[in-house]
């Protein structure tokens, strides 16, 4: 007969492997009980607690995952996985000395890990260290040929130092290892955009949105699109369902103050710029655009003035209408 204590070890066991069956597939709050049920037969199962942060960060409670994670490598310290999950969320959560630290701590046992390598190339990147997180994104893929996540953010770094071809190939093949892959398909539509294939990239931002129909990344960016083919109530009204959901989005208070400006309604499009421009975050065009509406109020100071600061932020509409208006 067993006695109590392995009695609840073993009701433990089969609480964590239901959790597990769970997790698998993707029903996290069912998984989550059942890691609960495992901990309180069991207080010191650290796999438990383990699953548990990771069912925590899935569900986006990054904070709790956190915690969940730290109790798991206090009871055993031995237990690597949960530093790199603790990592993932450190990085989510913007520790990113904690999530440094973690990844210190593991890089020997790790080296052929793609996922050990994904986490630090997203963590060089927020760092600010691009060019060094590409090469722990080739890493992850070259361990694992299907990692669409490294694909995406390679492909999303490519895109921000400007090397569209790159960008372009990587997001492809996520897209063809993963069709409903988000970030990928809204990133293709993006690369369409800057080439002026508007058709183009409203079908990529429409694959997402038929997913998805209140993404607003997705909303916004097929207005911007609708914007330049002459659609400016259709782009409108997805700039606001977009603003709904957002409503701090620097892209999409320009796209507002853009309608405006098509609309001839000058001092609209100021006040959409201009809230943008608040928001302090980079947004191309911004600083030009604004100076635009100014100057149309025919008021060249405050053009010149904002046009100037566009300038210093490397904002090339700014620059050309500096140089143009401004002495």
């Amino acid at each position: 007969m067993l006695n109590c204590t392995s009695q609840s070890k073993k009701d433990a066991a089969d609480f964590f492997l239901k959790g597990n069956q769970a997790l698998g597939q993707k029903n996290y709050a069912e998984a989550l009980r059942l890691y609960d049920e495992a901990i309180a037969k069991n207080a010191d199962f650290s796999d438990a607690y383990l699953n548990k942060g990771i069912t925590l960060l899935k569900l986006g409670r990054v904070e709790d995952a956190y915690e969940v994670l730290t109790e798991a490598i206090r009871i055993d310290p031995t237990l690597t996985q949960a530093n790199l999950v603790r990592s993932e969320s450190a990085l989510d959560l913007g520790r990113l000395n904690e999530a440094q630290e973690d990844l210190f701590q593991i890089e020997k046992q790790y080296q052929d890990s793609t996922r050990f390598h994904l986490v630090k190339g997203n963590l060089l990147d927020a760092q600010g260290n691009p060019s060094l997180a590409i090469p722990e994104y080739d890493a992850a893929l070259r361990l694992s040929k299907t990692n669409v996540e490294a694909y995406v953010n390679r492909g999303a770094v490519y895109y921000r130092m400007g090397s569209y071809a790159e960008a372009q190939s990587d997001f492809e093949t996520a897209a063809a290892l993963d069709p409903a892959q988000p970030q990928a398909l809204n990133n293709l539509g993006l690369i369409a955009s800057k080439n002026k294939q508007w058709p183009q990239a409203i079908a990529y931002f429409d694959q997402v949105l038929s997913r998805d129909p209140a993404e607003p990344y997705s909303l916004n960016n097929k207005a911007y699109a609708l914007l330049q083919t002459g659609k400016g109530e259709e782009a409108r009204v997805l700039i606001e369902k977009s603003l709904d959901k957002l409503p701090k989005n620097g892209y999409a208070l320009r796209n507002l103050g853009i309608y405006y400006q098509q609309k001839g309604n000058t001092s609209e499009a100021l006040n959409a710029f201009n809230k943008a421009i608040e928001i302090a975050e980079p947004v191309e065009m911004l600083y030009g655009l604004t100076g635009q509406a100014y100057l149309a109020q025919k008021n060249t100071l405050e053009a010149c003035k904002i046009w100037k600061q566009g300038v210093v932020l490397k904002d090339s509409l700014a620059m050309a209408e500096a140089a143009k208006h401004c002495r």
